[in-house]
């Protein structure tokens, strides 16, 4: 057979690329003393960190940051709803979730896959009740959440992430909403935002056989504190009635515990903009008096 000059040759023997990945050592739950892997107790959350008015040419944004949960929020309109639309007397809401390509442990596409359009579809739910949508008729307001590093309780952070950006953007609310997640692994352990290790997955080993029982899931839970209401939440796994209640009381629980860091962040937010709006009118009034003389 003619050898093409034009192509390069390919190895005879190939090998696949999982024989020079790192091995990945499977933590228990719990440690001895009734720890995490991470020294953290049950109910205990990761320190938060949250800054609002992160993207200059957003009307709005936000950036949450979980120890190595990091999530970033930007909003932009009202704006006019394109015509192949329907009309509305009230404002319209649109929302696009995205894990960044390096975000998780295995590469992920630029497309956005079914997981990514479901929870974007969550989050969109959720902050529909909290946001005055008549304020705005026949407009459309647009929410991007951008996942940049994922270690468990994405989705939580992207919900309180979101209600900060709208907020910063100056767009009329009922109240903000903060999200908790929870790991939910046999009657009596439940534990208050999950890392990746620590997430509930439906698909494992053949003899992992213990997460498929009852009582064994995971529940996300969107909370309005002021209003003491939940506009969304999320559940997989199986629970019995009487667990999942427990779940819900439990993440209401750390979720009221986080408001104070978001309302913090917006009062800061609020001060840095009255202080720039204000050297922004001292140096207009200077500009208008240096002209007139």
């Amino acid at each position: 057979m003619p050898i093409d000059s034009k192509r390069i040759p390919g190895p005879e023997e190939t090998f696949s690329p999982d024989l020079y990945s790192k091995t990945t050592i499977k933590k228990k739950l719990l440690q001895e003393n009734g720890q995490r892997s991470d020294g953290r107790t049950l109910e205990e959350i990761r320190p938060i960190f949250l800054k609002a008015g992160v993207v200059s040419q957003a009307r709005g944004s936000a950036y949450i940051e979980a120890r190595n949960t990091k999530v970033i929020c930007a909003v932009y309109g009202p704006h006019e709803v394109q015509r192949r639309e329907g009309f509305s007397m009230q404002g319209t809401l649109r929302c696009e979730f995205k894990y960044a390509t390096f975000a998780c442990h295995s590469r992920r596409q630029h497309q956005k896959d079914n997981e990514e359009k479901q929870l974007g579809l969550v989050i969109q739910q959720a902050l529909q009740p909290a946001i005055c949508l008549h304020k705005f008729p026949k407009s459309q307001l647009d929410i991007f959440v951008t996942v940049l590093q994922n270690d468990g309780s994405a989705l939580s952070a992207a919900l309180t992430c979101a209600s900060v950006a709208v907020a910063d953007a100056g767009i009329e609310m009922y109240d903000v909403i903060v999200g908790c997640a929870l790991r939910q692994a046999g009657v009596e352990t439940s534990m208050l935002d999950p890392t990746t290790s620590e997430e509930f997955r439906s698909r494992l080993d053949p003899d992992e056989t213990v997460n498929t029982a009852v009582n064994h899931g995971s529940v996300t839970v969107a909370y309005l504190p002021s209003l003491n209401q939940l506009s969304a939440v999320q559940q997989t796994g199986e629970l019995d009635h009487e667990v999942a209640v427990q779940c819900l009381k439990k993440c209401i629980e750390g979720c009221v515990g986080m408001f104070p860091v978001v309302n913090q962040c917006l009062i800061r937010a609020v001060k840095r903009k009255s202080q720039k709006a204000k050297q922004m009118a001292e140096k207009q009034q200077t500009t208008s008096m240096d002209e007139s003389t």
